[in-house]
């Protein structure tokens, strides 16, 4: 089996690319800055290791395995220090004569597009990065991106927390520069093609999507997907240190990153050299439909896809459970622990919701809430439940539909159908002898986020009752 270190693992990228690479028959060496903050799933830990590695650290590096046969460069310093480009610079060289000692035959190298005659600070990093790491005796693959568009990225998140809170924009002159976005699944499976691909081997490309647009644009495409009106007007008087703070105050990034991303968002990032799309048979995707997927019900559902006719899967302690998880991401959380008395107990009454039984605590409100629905159009509470002591996934339960249901997991997994400015789930999950319950809201617009925080002082109600209901024995 070949070996594929795998730098960068928590990151973005690293954490949608290792399924992936299992999928495809590889054993994944993880390299990690701290192995009690990486979490992986079940199935994927008998096709993978992971070790500690700082790449300021030369010491470090000598946990790299020799025996590797590729290696993957997704790292970055630039929200952590101010002088990340010496650190960048410096992490690579030591990288660089770290995989000199194994047999690695290829290095892939996911740096940033700079085809521009003035490069940002970040840009020019992410240059200097790629001309150490080009002096290997491996093979170099390199593939330029700008923005990548995927729940969770740090510029999708910034684009969704701009156009969710500010129905209004009065922003900076940068909003008419050109880039050209790219969504996550085409990136992924760029990375991938392009592993042990030796037609790739001492090349570099650009990759983007199949649109050319400036961020204003990218803004109203966004508000466009979501049904928001949305009104931007473009002013020049904001310096560079005002945008900062404009980024910084209304989104979830750091001060350092929003200075880096401002920097690099007044050069245009543009695509020059497609080769790529043609050499892997690739057509990308829109940037809407980009969008559409990051609002996916379940996060890795191009994995569940991409799994479900596996014919290697067999080789695993393959879970499909582990990859159907709620989206994390620009989302309100209520979660609440409790030990449960007698687990056999719980996880009947959890199989009994909703329908005849109700929900156990504070069924008036519940009922309230089905009634509102119906006055808003809504399923309301009327569909109740096929069977009482039988969930299926796509069974209807009240205004929710089952998305997983498992009782040998202990796993039961809903979407709210129910007239919302948003989305919700609700989970339970019983690990070892603690039920976990988790109400998930991701807000839609300014209403969203409003009605959140109306209905939160009604969660520690009804929520905490239900979870007191579910734990206790008769």
């Amino acid at each position: 089996m070949r070996k594929v270190l795998l730098t960068g693992a928590t990151g973005y990228i690293g954490k949608r690319l290792l399924p992936i690479l299992v999928q495809n028959g590889y054993y994944v060496i993880c390299g990690v800055r701290d192995k009690n903050k990486f979490h992986t799933m079940e199935s994927l830990r008998g096709c993978m290791e992971v070790i500690e590695l700082d790449l300021t650290n030369k010491e470090s590096l000598n946990s790299i395995p020799s025996d590797i046969d590729f290696a993957y460069y997704l790292v970055h310093s630039m929200s952590t220090s101010r002088n990340y480009d010496v650190l960048e610079k410096q992490s690579a060289i030591n990288f660089r004569e770290a995989i000199k000692k194994t047999n690695a035959t290829q290095v892939i190298y996911l740096s940033g597009i700079v085809n521009s005659s003035t490069l940002s600070k970040h840009l020019h990093s992410r240059q200097n990065v790629e001309i150490e790491l080009g002096k290997g005796t491996y093979a170099l693959t390199t593939v330029r991106a700008g923005i990548i568009i995927g729940s969770g990225s740090a510029s999708f998140e910034i684009i969704r927390d701009l156009v969710e809170k500010l129905p209004i924009m009065i922003a900076p002159k940068w909003l008419k520069t050109k880039c050209q976005p790219i969504g996550i699944s085409d990136v992924i499976k760029i990375l991938i093609g392009l592993l042990g691909n030796v037609k790739t081997y001492n090349e570099s490309y650009d990759i983007g999507g199949n649109e050319i647009l400036s961020y204003k644009e990218m803004l109203l495409g966004y508000a466009e997907v979501r049904g928001l009106k949305r009104n931007i007007w473009i002013v020049p008087v904001m310096t560079p240190r005002l945008s900062s703070y404009w980024l910084y105050f209304i989104t979830s990034t750091s001060y350092k990153l929003a200075t880096s991303l401002v920097d690099s968002m007044k050069t245009e990032v543009i695509a020059k050299d497609t080769r790529i799309n043609t050499l892997l048979n690739i057509t990308p995707i829109s940037y809407k439909e980009s969008i559409e997927r990051a609002f996916s019900k379940i996060e890795q559902n191009e994995i569940l896809s991409s799994w479900k006719d596996s014919t290697i899967s067999g080789r695993m302690n393959y879970r499909i459970s582990d990859y159907i998880n709620v989206p994390q991401y620009g989302c309100f959380k209520d979660v609440r622990k409790r030990q449960v008395e007698n687990t056999a107990q719980s996880i009947e009454k959890i199989w009994r919701l909703g329908g005849e039984t109700g929900w156990y605590y504070g069924n008036w409100l519940w009922e309230l809430r089905g009634f509102i629905d119906k006055l808003f159009g809504g399923v309301g509470l009327r569909r109740g439940r096929t069977s009482l002591n039988q969930i299926n996934a796509g069974d209807t339960l009240d205004f929710w539909r089952v998305l997983y249901a498992d009782k040998n997991e202990k796993r039961l997994l809903l979407f709210a159908e129910m007239k919302l400015p948003g989305e919700a789930w609700l989970e339970f999950k019983i690990v070892g002898n603690m039920l976990v319950q988790s109400a998930t809201f991701r807000p839609k617009g300014v209403l969203g986020r409003a009605y959140w925080y109306s209905v939160l002082p009604f969660h520690g109600f009804i929520f905490k009752g239900l979870l007191n209901e579910l734990t206790k024995g008769d």
